[in-house]
């Protein structure tokens, strides 16, 4: 009697891997949160020159700097309530830090997962911008509360009026730690521009060779401008200039 055969079975398929689609899978590729860091990052860089501007306005004195915050809380009207416009921006602001710190973080995860091991060989490739993108995103993280605590619920402030945000800003740069939390995160500010901007760029696309350049020196004269902006109102109050 002839032994029974064996019918060859068939190799078992694997399930065909699904991707995610639509803003799930957008957010899980690398591409869409790089995207995400460099939409957030210029909504905030906006968010940096306005601010700039406005604190600008302390030179003009008391009463065009108090008037200007007054104006914040009144953006929209008579369309928009009181602090309705002001509340807006704080939200969107809100939205692209959560974005872009969450994108920043979970990139930095993928990228050190990808090379566990050191490399044999340490060399400084990239810029002191560029090592520091990480620590600066910190600083600038911790500063925000600071800054909010500071001049926002003025609970930090011990000179603090409410009504008066002249006064108060005077009075947290009276202030010598006031003075080098503010110096230290806006050299932090500087750096982060620098290298940000141009990331940003070539995530969105930069195109020529001769776009790179303008968008390089862009970057730079962008850092330079908000860092001298933001830091010529506590060197004028140390100076006496404003008081």
């Amino acid at each position: 009697m002839a032994p029974a055969t064996r019918r060859d079975t068939p190799p078992t398929r694997k399930p065909p891997v699904r991707h995610a689609s639509g803003l799930r899978g957008f957010w899980g590729s690398t591409v869409g949160k790089k995207t995400v860091m460099a939409v957030s990052g210029l909504i905030m860089l906006g968010y940096l020159v306005a601010h700039m501007i406005g604190n600008l306005k302390i030179f003009f004195g008391t009463d065009e700097f108090n008037g200007y915050a007054h104006w914040l809380r009144t953006m929209g009207d008579p369309v928009l309530h009181y602090e309705w416009a002001l509340w807006l921006v704080r939200v969107l602001l809100l939205a692209a830090v959560i974005g872009h710190g969450a994108a920043a973080y979970q990139l930095s995860r993928r990228d050190l997962g990808a090379r566990p091991q050191k490399y044999v060989h340490r060399r400084r490739r990239a810029s002191y911008a560029t090592r520091t993108m990480r620590w600066g995103g910190v600083i600038l993280a911790l500063f925000i509360v600071w800054h909010l605590l500071d001049l926002t619920t003025l609970t930090v402030n011990g000179n603090a009026q409410h009504g008066k945000p002249y006064e108060n800003v005077v009075a947290t740069f009276s202030t010598w730690y006031g003075n080098a939390i503010y110096i230290v995160a806006m050299l932090a500010v500087g750096l982060h521009v620098r290298h940000g901007f141009w990331s940003a760029a070539q995530t969105l696309g930069v195109g020529s060779a001769t776009r790179e350049r303008v968008l390089r020196t862009l970057a730079d004269l962008l850092a330079l401008v908000l860092t001298v902006g933001f830091l010529s109102v506590p060197v004028a109050v140390m100076t006496g200039l404003v008081g």
